[in-house]
């Protein structure tokens, strides 16, 4: 009966694997600290998420808070080891203790929180499934794709919510499955399909790597909540505990203003949130059983949430994306720390 309902699951596009209990529970805080390195699961290649630049370093968002969750181990963001997954592969990865942590574009889904012996952590990035098409195809309605071919990644929330939303409609479509997101891109160019289906975010990522860019467009329709967030397995309360409050001090240091820039100057505020946040009052690194320091150690390492969303995917960058939803919620987003006291 497990077998059947997993194979119905993934057929669906959920990309779940059943849980057989992979690494001993309660150890993968001590075992980080004692290895000394951390190892992130990635995606095999996204720009303004994880890729390899030209000297094999590994840039992005993802790849950066990867860094982020090092330094606050460490006080070291050197002391990581990356591991490139498809999407396929990265709960298997997780569950078999190949890595720590999964920072992969990955949507926090009920499903997947309570079904893999995993745990969704903490929201670093809103985002929603889109369409991305020729600029010559003239469409602006997503109904007018009626008979495309869609390049799709099997295993992801993507090929569900596009399966969902042409049933919905009672349109049909052809899909085209490829694991790579690099290869669908290949196949958009090529004409090997008419559009591609994920989230807009790497919708934006990708176009930007395109010969010709501007003779492709997303569509500005948005069909689902897709939140970002890394995962961890469930099996060390310390460790989901250090994951997500290094996602919650980097939107904490953007609400008070520390940047990588002034967080040494600000260790001399009298403001008694900013001296918790850099360990002056010990109180936030005690509770973790952390350095005093370990957000001090993060900020200086990768900004603050602002930083490193302009960093790797803002407005300036080829990825080209606005804040919208990922404004702090005292500008009308949704990025909003829980007290840190």
């Amino acid at each position: 009966m497990r077998r059947i309902l997993f194979l119905a699951l993934f057929a669906l596009g959920l990309g779940l694997v059943p849980w057989a209990g992979g690494a001993r529970a309660g150890q993968t805080f001590d075992n980080v600290k004692a290895r000394g390195t951390l190892n992130c699961g990635v995606n095999v290649g996204v720009a303004g998420f994880s890729l390899p630049d030209s000297q094999g370093v590994w840039r992005g968002m993802d790849a950066d808070l990867c860094r982020g969750v090092a330094a606050v181990m460490f006080g070291d963001a050197s002391k990581v080891r990356f591991v490139p997954l498809t999407a396929v592969q990265r709960f298997t990865a997780l569950q078999s203790g190949e890595i720590d942590v999964l920072i992969r574009q990955t949507t926090l889904t009920m499903t997947r929180d309570t079904t893999l012996g995993l745990r969704m952590v903490v929201v670093y990035l809103y985002d929603g499934h889109g369409f991305m098409v020729r600029k010559d195809a003239g469409l602006t309605d997503p109904k007018g794709m009626e008979g495309m071919t869609i390049c799709l990644s099997p295993g992801t929330t993507n090929e569900l919510v596009t399966t969902d939303w042409f049933r919905a409609n009672n349109l049909r479509f052809t899909p085209l499955l490829q694991e790579r997101m690099q290869d669908n891109a290949a196949a958009l160019q090529a004409g090997r399909c008419d559009a591609i289906g994920t989230d807009a975010t790497q919708l934006a990522a990708l176009r930007s790597q395109f010969t010709r860019p501007g003779d492709y467009v997303i569509l500005p329709q948005r069909f689902s909540k897709e939140p970002y967030g890394p995962v961890v397995r469930r099996d060390d309360q310390e460790w989901f505990d250090v994951v997500r409050w290094t996602i919650s001090a980097l939107i904490q240091a953007e609400e008070l203003g520390v940047t990588s820039g002034n967080a040494e100057q600000l260790r001399q505020s009298p403001n008694p949130e900013i001296r918790r946040l850099l360990g002056v009052d010990p109180v936030l690194g005690q509770s973790l059983k952390l350095d005093p320091a370990w957000a001090y150690n993060l900020i200086r390492a990768i900004g603050n949430y602002g930083e490193l969303f302009e960093r790797t995917i803002g407005p300036n960058t080829p990825i080209g994306l606005e804040r919208g939803l990922n404004r702090l919620w005292t500008d009308g987003g949704l990025m909003y720390s829980w007290p840190m006291r």
